[in-house]
């Protein structure tokens, strides 16, 4: 058994849940495993973009012990356009 943690933040609530999963499981498997989906049922695990350690990866990469898998949320505001918007209200 190895140990990782499943990272999701949102601006009101965060989560950081620590499990200890079977060698070669999965991105996928772990974030299943640590039951944050229904924490959090927003989550579209199938279209959300995830990394380790701020690195994106796909949800077959095969975690390893410390990872720390990262659920993203969708951007609000593309961030061009928030900065665009910054500059005009100087």
């Amino acid at each position: 058994m190895i140990n990782v943690e499943i990272a999701y933040v949102k601006p009101e609530k965060q989560a950081l849940i620590s499990i200890s999963v079977a060698e070669n499981c999965t991105v996928s498997e772990a974030i299943l495993q640590s039951k944050i989906l229904a924490e959090f049922p927003e989550i579209e695990l199938d279209v959300a973009k995830v990394g380790i350690f701020s690195t994106l990866c796909t949800l077959e990469k095969i975690v390893e012990n410390g990872d720390r898998i990262e659920i993203y949320r969708p951007l609000q505001t593309d961030p061009k356009d928030a900065r665009r918007q910054r500059a005009l209200n100087k």
